[in-house]
């Protein structure tokens, strides 16, 4: 395993988690039209995340998977409070 997956593993669930978060605020907020957007771009982080893992296995893939997954639900909540009307 290298460097690269582990930072593109990282970046991957860093995203996945943002718009997770991203999408639950959409809905909270009744923004159907973002909702299927969101959803299909989850879907690909999510996929590329689980390849990643399975291929490199778990051990060392559950630092950055944990830490881009806390950051990105971290900076959806961030952004939200800044852009909220």
């Amino acid at each position: 395993m290298t460097t690269p997956v582990l930072a593109l593993t990282f970046v991957a669930s860093f995203a996945f988690v943002f718009l997770k978060a991203s999408q639950q605020l959409h809905v909270v907020h009744n923004q159907y039209l973002r909702v299927i957007p969101t959803s299909l771009a989850m879907a690909c982080m999510e996929v590329f995340v689980m390849a990643s893992v399975a291929k490199n296995g778990w051990g060392w893939m559950v630092v950055p998977v944990g830490l881009g997954a806390g950051l990105g639900c971290c900076a959806a909540m961030w952004l939200h409070s800044r852009t909220k009307p």
